[in-house]
């Protein structure tokens, strides 16, 4: 099943995505999001792994990977980029995975155009609600950006492949992602899409199945504990991922990519 690289002409900027067509007219689709300063080749083990049976979509979210540069950054903006990809594709209803802050683009989508979502998965990322966050909380994300620069640039790379990994894959991908950025690219990155956040969170509800899943070993920031506070509210399902830090699609693929094909396929678990 060969990929094929595409982009569209935004108003904003030109959006870069590639897409494994599923030759079987039955087969549904998978779309999935990158998280902060990384780019669509984050899911490769993903990729790889379903689109035999599936329509596979990854993307490089407006600001990153080729998808650069890009104006009015938002999460609405987001949205309406992914809603165009998938209009262009012809795509009825998708299953979205978004990671970390690729959970965003994708709660807003979902938010914005229900009825175009078979069901969702958030990967190592937190949710939207205004509850979850506290006025320290949303402080201490407009810090991240102006703490990067206290960094030099190869403290600020390693520090960052570091703390999202527990694999020399994962660490080595990351390394890789954040090569073609300058540190001030990533330092915008940053303060945009965390200053974004705050503003654009809000109050949402979702009618279709949503799976959480989390890296037994994810200490970035609050996720862990956004995630136990996100699963209890909504009594979404929360599985660990085992050995796995906030990049657990990298660390264990074999056990994510299970997880979200049972999850798929309607059922509870499975045996690791």
């Amino acid at each position: 099943m060969s990929t094929e690289h595409k982009q569209l002409e935004a108003m904003n900027g030109c959006v870069h995505y590639w897409i494994s067509r599923n030759c079987n007219p039955n087969a549904k689709c998978i779309l999935f999001t990158h998280g902060l300063t990384a780019n669509h080749t984050m899911f490769e083990k993903q990729v790889e792994y379903f689109k035999e049976s599936y329509t596979v979509i990854t993307w490089d979210v407006p600001l990153h990977g080729l998808s650069r540069p890009y104006k009015n950054f938002s999460y609405e903006n987001t949205a309406k980029e992914l809603k165009a990809i998938l209009d262009n594709e012809r795509i009825i209803k998708v299953i979205l995975v978004g990671m970390s802050m690729g959970g965003y683009p994708s709660q807003e989508f979902a938010y914005r155009y229900p009825k175009k979502v078979d069901r969702m998965v958030m990967l190592d990322t937190t949710p939207f609600g205004l509850k979850y966050y506290s006025k320290t909380d949303l402080w201490w994300l407009k810090q991240v950006a102006p703490l990067g620069k206290w960094f030099t640039d190869h403290m600020l790379r390693e520090s960052m492949a570091k703390s999202v990994s527990k694999t020399d894959y994962s660490y080595k991908k990351m390394k890789e992602m954040l090569n073609p950025l300058s540190k001030a690219e990533i330092i915008q990155q940053m303060d945009i899409a965390y200053g974004k956040f705050a503003k654009e969170n809000k109050d949402v509800h979702f009618d279709f199945p949503v799976l959480l899943l989390l890296g037994d070993k994810d200490t970035t920031g609050k996720v862990k504990q956004y995630n136990k506070a996100w699963a209890k509210e909504t009594g979404y399902p929360l599985h660990l991922i085992q050995h796995a830090a906030h990049f657990s699609n990298g660390d264990n693929p074999e056990q994510v990519n299970l997880e979200i094909e049972h999850f798929i396929q309607g059922k509870d678990s499975y045996d690791i």
